[in-house]
């Protein structure tokens, strides 16, 4: 049965549907010997021969995985690093070398990140029409007013447009240092870059430090730093109820 090109791309674990596009605008992908860069090309994966890269498309889509990791401070979330820092690939076994990080957990925070290899879960966790929650423990610098925390939960104009609604709770004030700082829950049902951290200056309160506690209604829990487990069959329906069945 035919299909778009990116979405068997996705479906054979090779990158997500976004990152499945790119790799075949950049004419890494070939369809029976003949290098095809436009996005919606179909093919049927039990009758053409699919390269990418050179090498041949299995026809046996490969076994999904789903891991949840502690993402450590100072670690990129990405597959490679141009500038040779730590990746998240780095930290897991080398079984587990053919995931890629679903979203992003920037360098110097820490906290709940999944990786994958199944594309089409990729694809609807990062979608924004879809609003996956991401719960935040953020320590910000001073303590914020009424109206900080107001304008913080009603949004504020972030390259030019209103980011959502968020929940911004108070956890607990520390005054015991030379600067008072104080501990936020922050949740968010969208992901633009650096979010938290570029709202958390605009406002006048930097953030000290962000750690991820949960994706949805999958918390983290006591997941040491550095250390990951699967996901469950329950957990994976809950983040993408088109698990366990057929799809389109």
């Amino acid at each position: 049965m035919s299909d778009r090109i990116q979405k068997i791309l996705s479906r054979h674990g090779i990158a997500s549907r976004r990152g499945a596009e790119q790799i075949i605008q950049a004419g890494r992908v070939k369809i029976n010997g003949i290098i095809v860069t436009e996005l919606g090309t179909k093919a049927d994966p039990n009758c053409d021969r699919i390269e990418v890269d050179g090498k041949l498309l299995h026809m046996q889509a490969p076994e999904f995985v789903y891991l949840l990791i502690n993402k450590p401070v100072g670690v990129v979330s990405t597959c490679d690093d141009p500038q040779g820092r730590t990746t998240v690939l780095d930290v897991l076994p080398s079984a587990y070398q053919h995931l890629y990080p679903v979203g992003r957990l920037d360098y110097n925070s820490s906290g709940a990140l999944i990786l994958t290899n199944d594309g089409e879960f990729a694809n609807y966790l990062m979608h924004p029409r879809h609003h996956v929650t991401k719960t935040y423990s953020v320590w910000v610098r001073n303590i914020p007013s009424p109206n900080i925390l107001h304008q913080w939960r009603s949004g504020i104009i972030l390259d030019g447009k209103m980011t959502l609604p968020a929940t911004v709770n108070i956890l607990q004030v520390d005054q015991s240092r030379s600067q008072p700082r104080t501990q936020l829950e922050i949740i968010l049902s969208e992901g633009r870059n650096r979010q938290i951290r570029r709202m958390a200056e605009q406002l006048g309160h930097p953030v000290l430090s962000l750690h991820r506690l949960a994706i949805a209604s999958i918390p983290l829990g006591d997941l040491k730093s550095g250390t990951y487990r699967p996901l469950c069959d329950r957990e994976i329906t809950q983040l993408y109820p088109a698990h366990n069945r057929d799809r389109d």
